[in-house]
């Protein structure tokens, strides 16, 4: 039974989902201090845990007891509520909802299967697990028989075969956005300046240019174009090229400032150590210069800290190392800029992962790709999935979102179809990023697990979005945040970052409001946060944390209600009917006293994952 019990604990830990997150040596003293060795990757900002330090473990105490007695009683009637709020028993509203559903696969129910996107990685997924299979397969063998084809070569070829396949001849309006950034970034790269306005301005542009132009004839680019603007001609087995070009614009993003970053390296070293022959003349001429500082660091261990360990043979480098690894001039050509842009496991949808780390990948297999560890991960996948399809077929609340069927609803009704519905959409991300990811593994390259903390399991704000889509929070924090002035200029850059990733979602007012009312609702947490540090030491302070992390949840809450679940007039009907009625006054008391424990608990699992060595930031 402990075997059991060990193995499900380890099935489900965080360090199970991503190597980058491995436990940390704690000193025996530090046992119960939260103390480790080395110091690095701590938490930092003082949002992610309430204490100084890391104490005994709080499970077996009267108070805990209680809180599980509550977890007992509060969760079944959360889920009952859903499921009355979406079902046959909601007589005045059921009937608009209904024509949405569809024939479902369990005990006979009905299956909600209306959101689109989540529809088309449902019904594709066998054809989706074919290709990754053969994909998997045919490299394998080619790297058997034809060995002195690269993975970076073999990417290329079949990206550009995928690409045909997935959008037809609309591949032509990638490529020429893709070739237009290169060339241009390219004839810019002595003015490091313009080159990266450029790839900003114009990278955002597309995005206006894909949303309003997607569908314009070729042939009023170029005349030389117009055969493929006739009807006959093949559209991909997905004709909305646009909506997963967003991805590829990251991609293309960080070839171009990784390229920027290390041109502007090279040159200025060339320029010190050659007397009379610098550029990329002589870099790209010479053979003797042509492998000059390319990557061959040998790797044991992926860490997330950014603490850099010394570099040799036997010594390990951290994710960091990769980010910034000093590939040789040469390697930033056009061939690796397509195969990176179009490798197939990642190409649809992520997890991102930079051009430095996939061309040091490429070259490096990773200690982290173990049988193993892909076994495990494929695991919780299916059980991902699962749990997927039981909530698409005992909760309708996607169609009842779509359709606004809460009349008459009440407040715990619709919070509870905004939560399950924010849950969905949680899992509708989580799930087709996990299959790309153990794509990525099966191939033999390590990128980002996207989603390490459950939905449910946040109360910072700051904390929440490190988590939440976590590789896109990494390039946003390199190619974004930092360069724009970090902590340093925190609202400023938040500001800037949000502004990105709403519009990077899509082009909507809306959208862009989200955006702006995260950041209004970050402001609190930093000032609240800074100024109550000064009573750590006080008994009470948990307790004190945990009010200011219901205040957070409820805005944050709100926040993601509005931006992508009930909209305004649902947003408006909950608040309204929350704060303007006594029974919702009753619902909001009862409901911030159940977020008070469940938050209790939450301080508690990152207490216990810090007393295993595990330091997050989320």
């Amino acid at each position: 039974m402990d075997l059991v019990t060990r193995g499900l604990r380890e099935l489900f830990s965080v360090p199970a989902l991503d190597a980058r997150i491995a436990p940390q040596p704690v000193s025996p003293v530090g046992k119960g201090k939260g103390k480790k060795v080395g110091g690095g990757g701590s938490s930092s900002g003082g949002s992610v845990s309430p204490l100084g330090s890391v104490g005994a473990p709080r499970w077996g105490t009267l108070e805990f007891k209680a809180y599980f007695a509550a977890f007992a009683v509060v969760v079944p009637l959360m889920l009952r509520a859903a499921v009355r709020a979406s079902s046959e028993v909601n007589v005045e509203n059921f009937p608009k909802f209904s024509p949405l559903l569809s024939q479902g696969w369990l005990f006979g129910r009905k299956v909600d299967n209306s959101d689109a996107q989540y529809r088309f990685f449902r019904d594709n997924l066998l054809l989706l697990l074919s290709l990754m299979g053969g994909h998997v397969l045919l490299r394998r063998i080619v790297h058997k028989v034809v060995p002195q084809i690269s993975r970076l070569r073999f990417d290329l070829f079949f990206g550009l075969f995928f690409l045909w396949v997935a959008h037809g001849v609309n591949a032509v309006r990638i490529l020429l956005h893709m070739f237009t950034m290169f060339i241009v970034v390219r004839v810019l790269k002595r003015h490091r300046r313009y080159a990266t306005a450029f790839n900003w301005v114009y990278g955002i542009g597309t995005l206006f240019i894909n949303d309003h132009l997607r569908t314009m004839p070729l042939s009023r680019l170029a005349s030389c174009l117009s055969f493929l603007d006739d009807d006959v001609r093949f559209r991909g087995i997905i004709p909305r090229w646009d909506v997963f070009f967003n991805f590829t614009l990251l991609r293309i993003i960080s070839y171009n400032l990784d390229f920027l970053e290390r041109w502007d390296t090279q040159f200025k070293t060339l320029k010190k150590t050659e007397d009379g022959d610098t550029g990329e003349d002589l870099v790209l001429e010479r053979p003797h210069h042509r492998r000059l500082n390319s990557s061959s660091v040998s790797l044991q261990t992926i860490q997330e800290d950014d603490k850099q360990p010394p570099h040799g043979d036997s010594l390990l480098v951290n994710e960091r190392a990769r980010l910034e690894a000093p590939h040789h001039i040469s390697e930033y050509n056009l061939a690796n800029l397509v195969a990176y842009v179009l490798y197939t496991p990642l190409f649809i949808a992520g997890p991102i992962i930079t051009f430095n780390d996939y061309v040091y990948q490429s070259k490096h297999t990773l200690p982290s790709i173990s049988k193993r560890r892909i076994v495990s991960y494929a695991v919780r996948l299916a059980l991902t999935i699962l749990t997927m399809e039981f909530i698409l077929h005992f909760t309708y609340v996607v169609a009842v979102s779509k359709t606004k069927a809460w009349t008459n609803d009440t407040p715990f009704e619709i919070s509870m179809i905004g939560l399950f519905n924010l849950n969905a959409i949680y899992l509708k991300l989580l799930i087709p990023w996990r299959l790309f990811r153990l794509w990525a593994l099966l191939d033999g390259v390590d990128a980002p697990e996207n989603m390490i903390r459950m939905v449910d399991n946040n109360y910072s704000s700051l904390a929440f979005w490190r988590a939440w889509h976590r590789s896109f929070n990494k390039w946003v924090v390199r190619y974004i945040y930092i360069p724009l002035g970090g902590s340093r200029n925190r609202i400023l850059t938040s500001l800037a970052v949000f502004s990105f990733v709403a519009v990077w979602h899509d082009i909507q007012l809306k959208l862009l409001f989200w955006g702006w009312i995260i950041v209004l609702f970050l402001i609190p947490e930093m000032l609240a946060t800074e100024f109550c540090q000064q009573f750590r030491a006080k008994s009470w302070y948990r307790h004190l944390c945990a009010l200011g992390a219901v205040a957070n949840i409820w805005t944050m809450m709100i926040a993601n209600l509005f931006g992508f679940c009930l909209g305004v007039d649902g947003t408006r009907t909950l608040l309204w009917d929350m704060f303007s009625t006594v029974r919702g006054l009753c619902f909001f008391g009862i409901a911030s006293g159940c977020l008070f424990v469940a938050v209790q608990i939450m301080f508690e699992l990152r207490e216990e994952e810090k007393r295993q060595g595990i330091y997050l930031k989320c």
